[in-house]
């Protein structure tokens, strides 16, 4: 193939046309990003390499850029650079003025000019394409490197930070920056139009009571004053409008009072992996609006791991502000109907071996975690745990972005086969998963490496147990 008709990279090309100007913003928004306490993260690294043993990435591919530390080495190689040039010697106020006295007490007294002996790196074009191949390439921002880590090194959120530096000069692999823009336009990120969505709600809703032979179940749109606002990921009502049915199933077998909106009910929110903030609290802040505008009492957040982690914990300090009302995953919820007896589910009618994925910002990163077993132990007959599992599981490789990220899609699916050997494992039929990035991840996997399972919700398999 001629040079001529070759395909052009569109994120080299960027940064190829990077300004020093550029440069120096994506240092200044990664200096902005690290006070004192991830400063000394920097210098805390024993390299004891439990990080590397942690990683998926690094177990199936076995490279050093791979290795969390290596990103870690990365990131603070340059922020050594920002804190020993000249060009960052004197403050404008006192508060810089003071990070620059730290920069240079982090630095050990050594002086500027042998900064490359404690290992400072200019921010050039070369380390940039290092930041995108490592930090968006080999990193699903998962955390099992971090509650694996010796000494408890918060790698995840230095890597955000250094993905979102990035991201303010646009160098961010295109697919998950139109994730984001889609969301930030259209109000989610499948740009489904307000009319299509209400739409979809009624037949969902018809093909319910015909499945329940009940007229009276309802999916409520726009009720005002309801206990529970639930949200979805759009996905659902594009592709698997099925767990949008089990929900509403369940919601109508407690008689529970809850209601959809017709505007912003995005459960996602891929600002959490491009490290834009205001992305991030933008999309967020619009649920805050529709519970303003609703009344409700609770937000119930769809089955979305990433979901969850940034709108139950990352969001309040995105906005800056805390909520006036309850969040919870409908997780929570269900099994809270299980306990008191609000619904009853009758294991015999889901016979087939079900195993659970743990997804890592729903269970790792944001706590929710005997729930999903709690509601399969009463809605299955036959239940198998992965091993490890819990907050030490292995990510399936569809998180931090990476299923939006086709350039990196050979990678993903090879650091899947340590989640594809877990399901084999267990001679499951059936991988249930509160996480539709992880459902769309494990099906990938299912094909590549022909695990012959179904995959399903959690509430799309209690909804199946569900005694009406």
């Amino acid at each position: 193939m001629s040079k001529k008709n070759e395909t052009k990279d569109p994120v080299i090309e960027k940064i190829e046309q990077l300004t020093p100007a550029d440069l120096e913003k994506i240092l200044q928004v990664f200096k902005e990003k690290i006070d004192h306490r991830y400063a000394a993260y920097f210098n805390s690294c024993v390299h004891c390499g439990l990080c590397a043993d942690s990683c998926h990435y690094y177990l199936t591919h076995e490279d050093l850029q791979s290795m969390p530390a290596y990103k870690l080495n990365l990131m603070m190689s340059v922020f050594k650079g920002v804190a020993a040039s000249p060009a960052h010697k004197t403050g404008k106020n006192t508060g810089e003025k003071e990070k620059i006295s730290f920069y240079r007490r982090f630095l050990s007294g050594i002086k500027e000019k042998y900064s490359r002996w404690v290992g400072a790196e200019k921010l050039d074009k070369e380390m940039v394409k290092e930041w995108v191949d490592s930090l968006f390439g080999r990193c699903s921002m998962c955390g099992r490197c971090s509650i694996n880590c010796s000494i408890g090194l918060n790698i995840p959120y230095l890597i955000r930070a250094a993905r979102g530096a990035l991201t303010a000069v646009g160098i961010v692999p295109p697919g998950l920056q139109s994730t984001v823009d889609t969301a930030m336009e259209k109000g989610n990120n499948m740009g489904i139009a307000k009319e299509d969505w209400v739409e979809t709600a009624e037949w969902i809703e018809e093909e319910l009571q015909d499945d329940i032979e009940n007229p009276a179940a309802k999916l409520p749109l726009d009720k005002k004053g309801a206990k529970y606002f639930y949200t979805i990921n759009p996905r659902e009502a594009m592709f698997f409008p099925l767990s949008i049915s089990a929900v509403g199933k369940i919601f109508f077998a407690a008689g529970e009072d809850w209601t959809f909106s017709s505007d912003n009910y995005d459960v996602t929110n891929y600002g959490l992996y491009n490290g834009d903030d205001y992305a991030a609290g933008t999309m967020s802040d619009r649920l805050v609006q529709s519970m303003q505008k609703l009344g409700c009492n609770t937000l119930v957040l769809a089955e979305c791991g990433h979901g969850f982690n940034s709108n139950r914990w990352e969001a309040p300090e995105w906005l800056s502000k805390e909520y006036g009302f309850d969040v919870k995953s409908i997780l929570e919820i269900v099994a809270g109907f299980i306990r008191e007896g609000r619904i009853k589910l009758d294991p015999s009618k889901n016979t087939e071996p079900v195993t659970l994925h743990d997804p890592c910002n729903l269970v790792r990163m944001g706590g929710i975690i005997e729930e999903q077993r709690f509601i399969l132990k009463h809605a299955v007959s036959d239940f198998t745990e992965m091993t490890p599992n819990r907050q030490k599981n292995f990510c399936c490789g569809g998180g931090g972005g990476q299923l939006s990220m086709t350039r990196f899609s050979r990678r993903r699916l090879k650091a899947g086969k340590i989640k594809a050997d877990q399901i084999q494992k267990t001679a499951a039929k059936i991988v249930a998963t509160p996480c539709h990035n992880c459902i769309d991840q494990l099906m990938e996997l299912n094909k590549h490496y022909q695990l012959g399972v179904r995959i399903k919700t959690v509430c799309e398999i209690a909804a199946d147990a569900l005694v009406l």
